[in-house]
């Protein structure tokens, strides 16, 4: 999600009278009158910040028109901040989720505002390499904290299916993309053929954000501190090596102004290489170690194409809620390509 705020197009806009009614009625210490602009980013999810007497919120909801099966589940996002939120891990305080499609077209929740940094350029070219270093262990001491949070005190013990992780979530991406598909592509077929048969083995379960990079989460204003992790639409319970080589593949990524720091690591920088991520978050998640990590790169870059199909299908349908859905779609090919990459290299 952007930091950036643009003025709401009218196919975007909300029902301003049933919104401040529904807040009112739903939103602790909430005040009218309320003005709501959208945040940039957010292609999946359209999001706002709300603004009032009483404070600034955040409303994040489903896309207007027809979706596919189990996708754009504000509900579950919901369920699992107000889950969280009493543990101590960082996430904006939630505050009411909506699911009457009448009050302003689609459901939706309301969190606060967490007010802080927002970062997008992985490579973090406006710090020093002391601040570089403190924000990427606080990224990496922040995921081991989720990847160590017991989810059944939580309230999250059904947040997932037993079983493989991964084993659920190619077949789920096989689903989604054929859903989704808009021409063959030889090197997905490839993969849809390759991955199932190659799942490695799961030795651990927990909550898994499913998105987890330098940009889907809020910094405090002074300090490395992550104050809240954001856009939830993805996660489950499952093998938390998904999250963890997810937020990996920024090393494997060329720098993009998004996430990838590839090539830009080490003592001069300030950006951790991968083996002292690798290292740090071992330690804190008491393990000795991680398996080879190509199948888990293809995989990852499988599942973003699968993602990134969806958004090119609602390109084709009309119903994309982001100028950058456009730019997104042309990525199809190079993430096909690069996954079956991976997968050679792990031995496909």
């Amino acid at each position: 999600m952007s930091a950036g705020l643009i003025e709401v197009p009218e196919k975007d806009r909300l029902p301003e009278d049933r919104l401040t009614e529904w807040m009112l009625a739903n939103v602790e210490g909430f005040e009218g009158p309320l003005s709501y602009r959208k945040f940039a980013g957010g292609q999946s999810n359209p999001t706002y910040r709300i603004d009032s007497p009483s404070g600034a919120y955040v409303l994040r909801r489903k896309p207007f028109g027809p979706l596919l099966p189990s996708a754009h589940a504000v509900d579950r996002e919901y369920k699992l901040i107000a889950g969280l939120y009493p543990t101590g891990f960082p996430v904006a305080r939630p505050y009411g989720l909506c699911t009457d499609d009448g009050v302003i077209g689609a459901w939706f929740y309301v969190m606060a505002l967490a007010d802080g940094r927002n970062l997008w350029d992985g490579t973090l070219p406006d710090y020093q390499p002391a601040e570089r270093t403190a924000i990427y262990d606080a990224m990496c001491d922040t995921l081991a904290a989720l990847h160590t949070t017991d989810h059944q005190a939580a309230g999250l013990g059904d947040y997932g299916r037993p079983g493989n992780y991964f084993e659920r979530q190619v077949a789920r991406w096989t689903k989604q993309y054929r859903a989704s598909e808009t021409e063959h592509m030889p090197e997905v077929e490839r993969l849809i053929d390759y991955l199932p048969r190659t799942i490695p083995a799961q030795t651990r379960t927990s909550i898994v954000h499913g998105d987890y990079r330098i940009d889907n989460m809020i910094f405090a204003a002074g300090e490395s501190r992550v104050i809240a992790v954001l856009d939830w639409e993805l996660s489950t319970l499952g093998d938390p090596l998904a999250d963890f080589s997810y937020f990996l593949m920024s090393w494997v990524t060329q720098p993009e102004g998004r996430s990838g720091v590839m090539g830009q690591t080490g003592v001069e920088t300030g950006i951790p290489t991968m083996e002292a991520m690798v290292e740090r978050y071992c330690a804190a998640t008491g393990r000795d170690g991680i398996p080879d990590l190509n199948w888990y790169f293809s995989y990852n870059l499988f599942r973003l194409t699968g993602i990134v199909q969806g958004i090119k299908k609602r390109i084709v349908e009309g119903t994309a809620s982001s100028a950058q859905a456009e730019r997104s779609a042309a990525q199809v090919y190079r993430l096909a390509q690069a996954s079956w990459d991976f997968a050679v290299k792990a031995g496909a």
